[in-house]
């Protein structure tokens, strides 16, 4: 009975931690909320001058701050305002650059968006994010939003709430286990979604789906839930009650017709190229600007990106305003390109957009999410993703109506299921696809449309997607790794199994590449350290590396000339287990075995390399690739592990 009782004591307790953090998320989402409320029409309504139309919106979305246009007349009315609203998301670029790379680490900012933040916090940093970094990326996604970037407000609505979460874990009198904090994270940013698109069931499995490509973090759905459950109350006490987007009607009997069913399973097959488009761009995007465009300051690319922005909201503007010539298509092109697009989202779930227009925000948003998010701007791409979903859903919808018109087809319903069914393909997400648009929309007759659409598309994504921070499954997180590493190399470390440097064979550095060869065919090796005369390693030489210096020519050069510099190291208190990941990691068969630098050399010696990369091991974080003079302590291969392997399981064997 004792022991029942401690159960429950513990259930009680652990249930009302995460329902407050689910209220906790929720008033910071709600802040989050009105600070884009109000930012978003002061910079497009009334510097934009977009303030002198009825712009589109969420039909159930409460506006609790409204401007007028600063010039009087609508942007639409002269080039010259047209320009000034196609460079507000410069403007807002300008903003985030200085303050990102101003007060966050340059290389996190680039290379992890909002979303990014919280799954990499999940499976590489034991659920820790500090409050400063999701203090300061909520501003900067607020700025970016607000002033026509594309991006959308629920990545960092999770980012926040994965922030609460992790900083509630990390109160020491409450005594969280690592495994308890990521919970708690996964649930805070399943939390986020819940508060800002009013979706409890869509935002839970947010939260532990995302993480992964083809798995889920099953043992955070119920903290998850009760999360979500507590963020969307509180959202609701604030913004009011009921889904934020209204559909018209439809017929659900059309709909389970198998002519209508055959068009949800090819609309669900069109939404794959599209999202491996999608993921393609985003990578080659965020490449050019943070690995080739290098002589531009960081803080000034997100501006760039936002003029970019521009340039692709001008081109779609004067190719629609070509072919139809009409307001409502111009408005419904501009809600689709610059910000999220939630307003062209309701229009078209109303079915009041033309096919011209259906087309062009298919194309322009995927390219200006990626300018936006790759240049180093803040947001999401969920709600992005829904907008390109809705695009090529209402285009299939109205080409199924010119195709069959006699039959009354409904293309806002196929906008609704391509939301679905793109997002699921470009997020690696179905079930939350499935929820999300099933509650923003109040709809759950959709499930077999739905579903019809979102398994195809998740099948066949493969291995794109729009969060490069996924794992493939949870064997492959580091967040899990020990849980799947049950076996010996977990307690023994490099320097028991390692080659000892008295029993190694170098190579000097300034041998010469014929002699070289001629002493590596003497002793059969492959692979050499190459030495100094100090006896410290200055790198790696291969028999490859010297035959194909021999062939260019370059016989009489010194080895320190040709040989690798930056290296894949290990180090003497590191487990076989890492060194071993290491070694598949990078495709090597085995590690030199160096001497670890103190903090301050590492920092020193690391910041010019480009090789650093963390990996959670027996020391700390590790720089897995270093280059300069290292102290040679030996080298590890694949055999000496084996070997290792081996012998300590038939020790164990005989003890028995």
């Amino acid at each position: 009975m004792a022991h029942e009782l401690k159960e429950l004591e513990t259930w009680g307790k652990l249930t009302f931690h995460y329902a407050l953090v689910g209220v906790l998320v929720g008033l910071g989402i709600v802040l989050f909320f009105f600070a884009l409320n109000f930012f978003s029409p002061f910079f497009l309504h009334f510097l934009g001058n977009l303030g002198a139309y009825e712009m589109p919106a969420p039909a159930h979305e409460k506006e609790f701050f409204h401007f007028n246009a600063l010039f009087g007349r609508g942007a639409f009315s002269s080039p010259l305002l047209l320009l000034l609203l196609a460079s507000i998301p410069a403007f807002g670029g300008i903003l985030v650059g200085i303050l990102k790379f101003r007060f966050i680490e340059a290389e996190r900012a680039s290379e992890l968006h909002e979303t990014g933040v919280f799954i990499d916090a999940f499976h590489n940093k034991r659920g820790e994010i500090s409050a400063k970094e999701g203090f300061l990326r909520g501003i900067c996604s607020v700025l970016t939003i607000s002033t026509g970037g594309s991006a959308g407000r629920e990545g960092p609505s999770a980012m926040l709430g994965a922030t609460i979460g992790s900083l509630f874990g990390r109160v020491r009198r409450l005594k969280f286990s690592e495994r308890e904090r990521r919970r708690l994270v996964a649930a805070g940013a399943g939390a986020g979604i819940a508060a800002i698109f009013k979706s409890p069931l869509g935002g839970a499995f947010f939260g532990i789906e995302t993480l992964y490509r083809r798995d889920m973090e099953v043992e955070a759905l119920i903290p998850a839930l009760i999360c979500s459950i507590s963020a969307y109350i509180v959202s609701c006490s604030f913004l009011g009650l009921g889904h934020i987007y209204e559909m018209r009607e439809y017929d659900i009997n059309f709909l389970l017709k198998p002519i209508s069913l055959v068009f949800f399973l090819l609309l669900g097959m069109l939404c794959v190229p599209f999202s491996i488009f999608f993921a393609h761009i985003s990578a080659l995007v965020k490449d050019f600007f943070f690995r080739r465009l290098k002589r531009v300051p960081n803080y000034f690319k997100p501006a760039l990106g936002g003029l970019s922005v521009g340039g692709v909201f001008l081109l779609s503007y004067l190719l629609v305003s070509a072919l139809s010539g009409d307001e409502d298509a111009e408005l419904a092109l501009t809600s689709g390109i610059l910000g999220g697009g939630y307003g062209f989202i309701q229009l078209a779930f109303y079915g009041n957009l033309s096919l011209a227009v259906l087309v062009c925000v298919a194309v322009a948003k995927i390219l200006a999410t990626s300018l936006t998010l790759g240049s180093g701007g803040s947001g999401g791409s969920f709600i992005p993703s829904l907008t390109v979903g809705a695009a090529l859903g209402g285009m299939l919808g109205e080409i199924f109506r010119m195709l069959f018109p006699g039959m009354g087809a409904e293309p806002w319903v196929f906008a609704l299921v391509g939301a679905a069914a793109f997002f699921a393909a470009a997020a690696n997400a179905p079930l939350t696809s499935l929820f999300v648009v099933c509650e923003i929309s109040g709809s759950y007759e959709l499930f077999v449309p739905a579903l019809l659409a979102i398994v195809p598309a998740y099948m066949l994504s493969g291995k794109w997607t729009i969060y490069p921070e996924q794992t493939e499954t949870r064997r492959e997180s580091p967040a899990h790794r020990r849980e799947f590493f049950v076996d010996l190399l977990e307690g023994i470390r490099v320097a028991e199994a390692c080659t000892k440097a008295k029993d190694l064979i170098t190579i000097p550095e300034d041998m010469t590449v014929a002699e070289a060869l001629h002493f590596a065919e003497e002793h059969g090796h492959v692979v050499y350290p190459v030495v100094n005369e100090w006896k410290k390693m200055v790198g790696i030489v291969s028999i490859p590396d010297l035959e194909r210096a021999r062939e260019e020519g370059k016989s009489d050069a010194r080895v320190g000339e040709i040989c690798v510099r930056e290296v894949v190291v290990a180090y003497p208190d590191e487990f076989l287990e890492d060194a071993l990941q290491r070694m598949e990691k990078y495709g090597v068969g085995r590690l030199p075995v160096v001497k670890r630098e103190d903090a301050t050399a590492s920092a020193a010696g690391g910041a010019g390399s480009g090789g650093m990369v963390s990996s959670s091991s027996g020391g700390g974080e590790v720089q897995e690739k270093r280059s300069g003079e290292m102290e040679l302590l030996g080298i590890i291969t694949r055999a000496d592990i084996i070997r290792e392997h081996c012998r300590r399981r038939t020790l164990i064997y005989r003890s028995f």
